[in-house]
Parts: C-alpha cells; structure tokens; sequence
C-alpha cells in the first residue's frame, strides 16, 4: 500500500493556493479603506504623501510632495483635515 501522505500534502496546499488567489482576486471598496499612506508636513510647509494602491491592481508605490505654492496644495490639506508642521496623519483614499 501506498503512503498518501504525499498527495494529502500536496491538495492541502493546492487548495491553500485557490483560497488565497479568490482572496486577493475580491475587490476592496474604497470607502472602506481607512489609510492608503501618510502624510508628512515639513516645518517649510510642504507636504508629503507616502501612498499606494489599492487591491486588486498592481501593488504600487509612490511619494509625492506638495510644496505650499502648488495649485493643489489647499486640496490636499483640506482631504487631509488640516495639517501642521512636524505632524503626520494618515491618508484616506480618494473616493
């Protein structure tokens, strides 16, 4: 007789792997997202941004920084519920 432990083994992991890619397959709503990021604002003013997507896309990256004479700098602040210099507050996503 044969041992099966092997292909016990190797439906546990098979069926792992599915349940894992339907997870990361099921799309997350915005609003209940509650941070993409940070945000920084230097004592000079400028903000920055340290943000990345959101699922099920491509996993990406960035920094962005918005010094105080940028046309959307008031926008930024305003999503971000005000900021101070030295302060750091999380970023909501852009719904």
């Amino acid at each position: 007789m044969s041992d099966v432990r092997p292909l016990v083994l190797l439906l546990a992991a098979a069926l792992a792997a599915a349940a894992v890619t339907r997870v990361a397959a099921q799309e997350v709503r915005c609003e209940d997202v509650e941070s993409i990021g940070v945000a920084v604002m230097d004592r000079d003013g400028v903000i920055t941004l340290r943000i990345r997507s959101l699922a099920p896309g491509p996993i990406a990256e960035s920094e962005i920084r918005y010094a105080p004479n940028d046309p959307r700098y008031d926008e930024i602040v305003k999503h971000l519920g005000g900021l101070s210099p030295g302060q750091t507050k999380p970023v909501r996503p852009w719904c």
